[in-house]
């Protein structure tokens, strides 16, 4: 474990930096923000927290999340969330915040890198929330039928979405868990020619009749390599809603559904355990 020194607003803030499964983290502090932090894995970026404020959500797709989880029931309702993936909890932290008495479970694969967050970074003894070292897969297998009203996947393994995670054999599961209104949302990361998003808009569309993608124009077109956030349901989603809390944040998105999200993919096939892969790996120009 080591320590380096950074100055922030007149106080001595310290950035942690230690070894997990996962490659080498970093924490370190936010100097506009006096108890936040963003936590990078081997330089990636993965989340922000602000300990003060959890429902500040700094990053763009975690924004764009964060609209799911105030639209996946009315305001302050309570739910049941299961997040594949944990990072430093940043959405399940958001989620106790914004809807208090929620239940959820995060699981994420990284034993040691959960260790370092509670402790650099602890959860309110208050939320209910539980935390499982595992496998995100195996994590999922666990959770009863028709539980979650939510499901949330932000895997990601080396910068990396890994192969078991991108196949209807897996969102079948993810539907499994979810009660009738559930919602499943994940974070999905590509560049040109985006054959892996266009190929994951048919693997969900092969489990949920509904689907809406939120992203940046210039990801939808292909310009650069970026995150999009999908969302599917058994019922109707938000669309309107979404699209316009989309189009109001710092950095606008556009919110895709029906003829045009299937017009995108452009007749990808929807992908098996058999076939899958994990998604590209992110040019090195993205984290500079």
């Amino acid at each position: 474990m080591g320590r380096t020194r950074n100055a922030r607003r007149g106080q001595a803030a310290e950035a942690v930096v230690e070894t997990v499964e996962g490659g080498l983290a970093q924490l370190i502090p936010d100097r506009e923000r006096v108890r936040a932090w963003t936590l990078l894995i081997d330089g990636a970026p993965q989340s922000h927290v602000d300990l003060d404020d959890p429902s500040y959500l700094a990053f763009e797709y975690q924004r764009r999340l964060g609209h799911v989880i105030d639209l996946a029931a009315p305001p302050g309702r309570p739910v049941h969330a299961v997040h594949l993936g944990g990072g430093a909890f940043t959405l399940a932290r958001y989620t106790a915040a914004t809807r208090p008495r929620s239940t959820q479970q995060v699981v994420e694969r990284d034993g040691a890198l959960v260790q370092l967050v509670r402790r650099a970074l602890p959860l309110d003894p208050n939320a209910r929330i539980r935390v499982r070292s595992t496998d995100a897969r195996e994590g999922l297998a666990k959770v009863p039928d028709g539980w979650a009203d939510l499901v949330i996947v932000d895997v990601f393994s080396g910068a990396r979405t890994p192969a078991h995670l991108t196949s209807v054999e897996f969102l079948a599961d993810v539907r499994r868990v979810l009660n009738d209104g559930g919602q499943y949302a994940a974070n999905l990361a590509d560049g040109p020619p985006l054959a892996h998003l266009r190929g994951q808009i048919s693997t969900a569309a092969a489990v949920f009749p509904e689907l809406a993608l939120i992203a940046d124009p210039a990801v939808l077109r292909g310009k650069r390599f970026g995150n999009a956030v999908l969302v599917a349901s058994a019922h109707p989603l938000p669309v309107a809603e979404l699209t316009r809390r989309a189009a109001s944040d710092p950095h606008p998105a556009r919110v895709e559904h029906g003829r045009a999200l299937t017009d995108f993919t452009g007749g990808a096939a929807a992908v098996t355990d058999a076939a899958a892969v994990a998604s590209p790996a992110p040019p090195p120009s993205v984290f500079r």
